[in-house]
């Protein structure tokens, strides 16, 4: 679960927050007025967010090609995505 934190407290507390979020691998969500703006994440969980994005590309990739009856090798495929 995230913890949420007024964009007031995040600037009196950002080494905190960040210390918080790169070791203790926390989710803050940064919010103001009550409503949410922004999440700081772990870089790792960057990282997943981006892997998990490209495999979602690539797969939306792969159903196009399938819809144009076309059929691609995936070196092909690869080069085209630039993967």
């Amino acid at each position: 679960m995230a913890t949420k934190v007024t964009t007031a407290e995040a600037r009196k507390n950002l080494a905190d927050i960040v210390n918080s979020v790169a070791y203790g691998k926390d989710t803050v969500v940064l919010t103001r007025r009550g409503k949410e703006l922004a999440a700081l994440i772990s870089i790792e969980d960057l990282k997943l967010l981006q892997q998990l994005e490209d495999e979602q590309d690539i797969n939306d990739a792969w159903k196009a090609k399938e819809e144009l009856g076309e059929t691609v090798k995936l070196s092909e495929l690869k080069k085209e995505l630039e993967l």
